[in-house]
């Protein structure tokens, strides 16, 4: 499938163009960009129609330094439950593993990977053809991530280090004055790091319930982003059913209008099981939840759809090699 970008978030595009003064609306219909979607929560743009918009918005504003304007411009409905949830997020750390785990809602075209390093967390982002590098579009990504960070810690905040890929533009001296750290050009990869100090302080804008009804959303979202894909339709109704604690594998066909068992042959011929998908989705939503230390683990467990804290504490430790209780101590948040 190709490649596509969530809708709302084109819409720093537009006002990103206005403060150049620019009219968006002809700029945006010359590259195949539908203005009146741009609200639509639903509506996804070719990720290439958005590729070519940038590259005209590059030429038209003549300013090296536009990926750093545009995070002026950044606000969490552009990146819809994606933003939010991040916002209510408990720590940064766990914010940035949402990100990762959930950038398909903004675009398949990239990846993030998040590594451990000596200097603290690191976020590295990578794209998935070699055309869509585009040095401003990086710079974007950081700057947005950076006013991300600070939308949750404050203005104060910045991070360790930025590396990137592309050489020094004329404007450098702005990226050190946005990201106020070290930045280094012509570099092996595109990341940035924060502090693990910075990672692991409580959040004052951490709201686990509301980040829970985020993350399954988000989960929601990306399972019907392709309907006609058995295994995401089976993943989108196993999250709608797990609070029922009822849920199974007859339950979960009826509810798609298949039978038991034209939904297992549809799923072995995808390599995969009811057992496995519901263990999948179980273990996932876990791993967000047993982070956010404000749900207790009974709620926890309630909310995976378990009919008792052992049958949740065995399965937990199936899934991670630790049991609930010693996950959480271990401060895995």
């Amino acid at each position: 499938m190709a490649a596509t970008f969530l809708g709302p978030a084109v819409g720093i595009y537009w006002e990103l163009l206005e403060s150049y003064g620019v009219d968006p609306g002809p700029v945006f219909v010359e590259t195949g960009i539908d203005p009146t979607r741009l609200e639509d929560p639903n509506a996804r743009y070719s990720y290439e129609k958005v590729d070519n918009l940038w590259r005209r918005m590059v030429e038209i504003s003549a300013d090296p330094c536009i990926g750093l304007k545009a995070a002026d411009f950044w606000h969490p409905s552009f990146y819809g439950a994606l933003g939010y949830a991040w916002l209510t997020s408990s720590s940064l750390r766990t914010a940035m593993h949402r990100y990762q785990r959930y950038i398909r809602i903004l675009t398949e075209g990239a990846e993030l990977v998040l590594e451990e390093c000596d200097e603290g967390l690191k976020l590295m982002l990578s794209y998935k053809a070699i055309s869509q590098q585009q040095p401003t579009r990086t710079d974007s990504f950081f700057s947005y991530t950076t006013e991300m960070c600070r939308a949750n810690k404050g203005r104060h905040f910045n991070p360790v280090s930025l590396s990137l890929t592309h050489s020094a533009p004329a404007c450098s001296s702005d990226f050190y004055a946005y990201f106020r750290c070290p930045v280094v050009f012509d570099a092996d990869e595109n990341s940035m790091t924060i502090s693990n100090a910075d990672a692991d302080e409580q959040l004052t804008g951490s709201n686990p319930h509301l980040a829970q009804l985020n993350d399954q959303v988000m989960i929601k979202y990306l399972a019907n982003l392709d309907k006609s894909d058995t295994v995401n339709r089976v993943k989108a109704t196993i999250l709608d059913q797990l609070p029922s604690g009822n849920i199974n594998e007859s339950s979960v066909a009826e509810a798609l209008h298949l039978s038991s068992r034209t939904m297992q042959r549809q799923l072995q011929a995808e390599k995969t099981s009811f057992k496995s998908l519901l263990n999948e989705v179980r273990s996932e939503l876990a791993d967000k939840y047993i982070r956010d230390s404000q749900l207790s683990l009974t709620e926890i467990s309630f909310l995976l759809g378990f009919a008792e804290m052992s049958s949740f504490s065995r399965a937990f430790k199936r899934w991670t090699g630790e049991s609930p209780s010693a996950f959480r101590a271990d401060g895995r948040q």
